[in-house]
Parts: C-alpha cells; sequence; structure tokens
C-alpha cells in the first residue's frame, strides 16, 4: 500500500516537473541553463518511478 502512495506522489512530480520544463522551454529555450536543470530532475524522478515499478 505504501508503495502505491509513493508512486502517485512520483507521478504527481512528474507530470508537475514535466510541466514546468515545457513551460521554460516555450519562454527560455530549450538549451537554456533552467530547462537542462528542469530535464536532469525530471530524469532523476523518472529514473526512480522505473525503479520503484519493479
Amino acid at each position: 500500500m505504501k508503495t502505491k502512495e509513493a508512486n502517485r506522489e512520483l507521478e504527481f512530480k512528474i507530470n508537475k516537473l514535466r510541466q514546468k520544463m515545457i513551460d521554460t522551454a516555450k519562454i527560455r529555450g530549450f538549451n537554456h541553463p533552467d530547462t537542462i536543470k528542469c530535464s536532469q530532475e525530471l530524469d532523476n524522478i523518472l529514473y526512480k518511478y522505473q525503479v520503484s515499478k519493479r
């Protein structure tokens, strides 16, 4: 049960960060350091999510 709750929390963070990355890229560009930072944070959260699904 705790794992499902943790996965839901990760899914929420993934969606929130994905939208932030898209918005940042639209405003500042794909190669802006803020966009890249969001992308890296998203990668880390996606990795944690995939590990939790194993």
